[in-house]
């Protein structure tokens, strides 16, 4: 974990937002080719992924604020 950290730390900020929009474009991408998991996002009430997103940015925005 010590050596994955280090790893980390070298990174600025254009190579997180690199990785986030990635990953974005990744999940984007799995729903459109699998018919299943469309179906299953789009049965999901939009409330739900609008709590898991506040739960999520609790702490980093918390370190921000301080």
């Amino acid at each position: 974990m010590k050596k994955f950290n280090k790893k980390i730390k070298k990174l600025n900020v254009w190579d997180l937002k690199l990785i986030k929009l990635s990953s974005m474009a990744f999940i984007l991408f799995l729903i459109t080719v699998w018919p299943g998991l469309h179906d299953l996002v789009m049965r999901v009430h939009w409330g739900w992924y609008l709590g898991v997103m506040v739960l999520l940015a609790i702490k980093p925005m918390s370190r921000v604020c301080k």
